[in-house]
């Protein structure tokens, strides 16, 4: 008997005549629009607040309103993009609030010998974390939501043990290079907007020009199929939770320099933010697609909401993670509409 093989239907002619299927009128115009909805709906709609703030509010659209909510923007934006590139891989990080806290205490307690203890000693420690996390779920094979629970509870227990029980407080010495570093400004922007433009610029070029971002989206896009085409899966897995870890901990460290302290109680619910800002900018939480220039824009109207809540003056910040959870489950609604629609024209 003669099989056919996908090779040769591909290469056959297409039928001819009235019976012969033809394609639906716009239905290649239709994906177009529908994956460009996807990726850059989250623009659109910052843009029109962005607009319609700016007539409501007029101090809402002044340079020095712009330079905070960037500043404030930027802790959760370096948190958020290593968020990016674990659920792109088909996986979540829920220790990041907990990491984020423990590199800020850990920079302020090493700023005493300068700038360099002060980075590197809460990249260590939270570099580490995320490779456990990695490790855990890449070679041991455990559920991700379990491991970075785990690991959560464990990073705000060593916060707590470091501390006192937040009874110690550690400063960063005044006038200090690492002090400067979360505390100075170029064109009168912070240098932790600098830092995270600077790190979603390379988030980019990672994920679209080179072979391990390719290799990322493989392997959440089918972690299988990616297995049986020689992928690596494993080590791709380890390293993304390791970025995750690490650049927690340097947005901790960042805003222990903004704020002249290590800080216990920050981070808390910051996960939550993170994948928030990640699913409003259009990066499916299955894995497998997603960019760091929707995270960007999510993390902006998230900033933007919450600046907005504060130009009222009647509402507390509670109604932030109200208009929040609102987004997101408009966009999980709207992405599930795209998905079907991307799949049926």
């Amino acid at each position: 008997m003669n099989e056919t093989t996908p090779a040769a239907v591909a290469q056959a002619p297409a039928p001819s005549g009235e019976g012969a299927p033809r394609p639906a009128a716009g239905s290649g115009a239709a994906r177009r629009l529908a994956g460009l909805l996807q990726r850059q709906g989250v623009l659109a709609v910052l843009l029109t607040v962005v607009i319609v703030a700016s007539f409501v509010y007029p101090t809402f659209a002044t340079l020095d309103n712009a330079r905070g909510v960037t500043v404030q923007a930027s802790f959760l934006a370096v948190v958020a993009l290593g968020m990016t590139l674990v659920v792109i891989s088909g996986g979540i990080d829920l220790s990041v609030g907990s990491v984020f806290a423990l590199g800020g205490v850990l920079a302020a307690w090493a700023s005493q010998w300068g700038l360099l203890p002060a980075l590197l000693v809460p990249l260590a420690v939270c570099g580490a974390i995320g490779l456990l996390n990695g490790f855990l779920i890449a070679r041991a094979g455990m559920a991700p939501f379990i491991v970075t629970l785990a690991t959560l509870l464990a990073a705000r227990g060593m916060l707590l043990a470091f501390t006192d029980e937040g009874a110690t407080t550690y400063l960063v010495p005044k006038g200090s290079a690492f002090a400067e570093l979360g505390q100075g400004s170029v064109g009168g922007f912070g240098h932790p907007v600098l830092v995270a433009l600077a790190l979603f610029g390379a988030g980019g070029l990672l994920l679209q020009r080179t072979s391990f971002g390719q290799t990322l989206f493989a392997v959440g896009g089918s972690s299988d199929a990616a297995t049986l085409m020689g992928l690596p899966v494993a080590r791709t897995k380890l390293l993304v939770y390791t970025l995750s870890g690490l650049l927690a901990g340097l947005a901790g460290a960042l805003n222990a320099a903004r704020l002249s302290s290590g800080v216990t109680i920050v981070g808390v619910g910051m996960e939550l933010d993170a994948i928030s800002a990640v699913v409003i900018g259009g990066t499916l939480l299955v894995g497998g697609a997603g960019s760091v220039g929707g995270t960007l824009w999510g993390v902006l109207l998230l900033a933007v909401i919450q600046n907005l809540i504060n130009q009222i003056g009647s509402l507390n910040s509670s109604y932030q993670s109200v208009v929040s959870g609102g987004f997101l489950i408009v966009v999980v609604v709207a992405q599930r509409f795209l998905a079907r629609g991307r799949r049926t024209t």
